[in-house]
């Protein structure tokens, strides 16, 4: 079947946001330890370019493009992630077949020179085929066909066709091994709320996940300077060496972390009298300390507020 042939995207009812209290608690525990299994195999796998396509700049084309187009939060995540991992699939298959056509070091420059040239001049395709993707992995979204995705890159002047759009969806999944359909941070943030919900934690659920939403989309857009003051926070240094930033790459990745920080921050703006048992609760549940999680909360909220936040609250 020709996926990307429709001619308009496929309409449906807007998503209403998730149901929550609906969960059997014998699925929620097996949901959270397969999310925390996948989790940590992730972060035992990590290539050392994790991360590096995950830059303000492309995330906010993703996100723009994504509410253009009418999609919903998870399809913007699952689209981000999506093109991090095709991207660093390439780039390594790309110096692998490099270094092992190239024979002298100056064939060698320029070789990596017109590879280089290849991945810069296909990257907006690239990301227009994992938002298609991406919408096409659920059923309640709107799908972006080629139709759509053609008109929009001809509005940037690039002279696709149907089929190279088609050969552009095939190569993401191919690189992936079709293997797209992965848990994004949302995915772990929705869960939590329902293991919290079922124990009893006192929180408003549907006002917290949409603040949820909206600090994950923050900690997307603000990853880096995020990231570098949690790394400051926990060696006590604001110029970290070298190996300290390679070592904090696991740290970076890990979804848990972020789930459990951004409902801590969450909990923190919405309801502060019961930010401390929240984030008891969420310790207990996924092995994260509190201490981790606290220290999230204040490099979050400091670059939400722009100056340093007293920390004695956390």
């Amino acid at each position: 079947m020709n996926m990307g042939s429709r001619a308009q995207p496929v309409s449906r009812h807007r998503d209403p946001g998730p149901v929550f209290s609906h969960f059997a608690p014998e699925m929620m525990e097996d949901a959270l330890i397969q999310l925390a299994t996948e989790n940590e195999k992730r972060l035992s796998e990590l290539p050392d370019e994790a991360g590096s396509f995950k830059e303000t700049q492309i995330v906010e084309f993703v996100f723009l493009l994504a509410e253009k187009w009418c999609l919903d939060q998870p399809v913007r995540y699952q689209a981000v992630e999506l093109l991090e991992r095709f991207m660093i699939k390439q780039v390594e298959q790309i110096c692998k077949c490099s270094r092992d056509n190239v024979r002298s070091q100056e064939r060698e420059g320029s070789s990596w020179s017109s590879l280089k040239d290849q991945i810069c001049d296909t990257f907006v395709l690239r990301l227009v085929s994992c938002i298609q993707l991406a919408s096409k992995l659920s059923l309640h979204y709107n799908i972006v066909n080629s139709d759509t995705a053609l008109r929009f890159l001809q509005s940037l002047k690039y002279s696709y066709t149907k089929q190279e759009l088609l050969e552009s969806e095939l190569a993401v999944l191919k690189t992936l091994h079709f293997q797209i359909n992965v848990s994004t941070p949302l995915a772990y943030v929705e869960l939590l709320l329902e293991v919290l919900g079922y124990n009893g934690c006192l929180l408003p659920v549907k006002p917290l996940h949409q603040m949820c939403v909206q600090l994950l989309d923050f900690s997307y857009l603000t990853r880096d300077p995020i990231y570098s003051t949690l790394l400051e926070t926990a060696i006590e240094n604001s110029t970290p060496n070298q190996l300290q930033v390679a070592k904090f790459l696991a740290v970076k990745e890990d979804s848990m972390l972020l789930a459990v920080g951004i409902i801590s921050t969450s909990m923190f703006i919405l309801e502060p009298r019961h930010w401390a048992q929240v984030v008891e609760h969420l310790s207990s549940v996924t092995g994260v300390t509190s201490q981790s999680i606290s220290e999230f909360s204040y490099a979050v909220l400091k670059h939400i507020v722009g100056s340093p936040t007293p920390q004695q609250h956390f």
